[in-house]
């Protein structure tokens, strides 16, 4: 299951605490990359913040991997599940 991951930060609440959080955070995403869990991650242009593709098995693996994220408790995220589009069948479901 692929989902992608929008999360963001507000400017008005950086913190030391949350600058830490945030330079940690490539480390974690370095980690998941070694055991292919995450795909690819960028940096939103103009946005404190970044986008990120998990590969994982189930929402309960998401929901454990975004929960051990160190900027978990200081930012806001959009989760949206991704299906492959090779097919229209596979977009629209009929065929099935």
């Amino acid at each position: 299951m692929k989902f992608l991951v929008l999360w963001h930060f507000e400017v008005t609440r950086l913190t030391p605490e949350v600058i830490r959080a945030i330079g940690e955070q490539p480390k974690y995403g370095e980690k998941l990359e070694a055991q292919n869990k995450l795909e690819c991650r960028y940096h939103v242009v103009g946005s404190h913040g970044g986008a990120w593709i998990y590969n994982v098995d189930s929402n309960e693996e998401l929901d454990r991997l975004l929960a051990m994220s160190p900027v978990y408790n200081y930012a806001s995220y959009q989760v949206l599940p991704l299906a492959e589009m090779s097919d229209p069948a596979t977009v629209t479901g009929k065929g099935q």
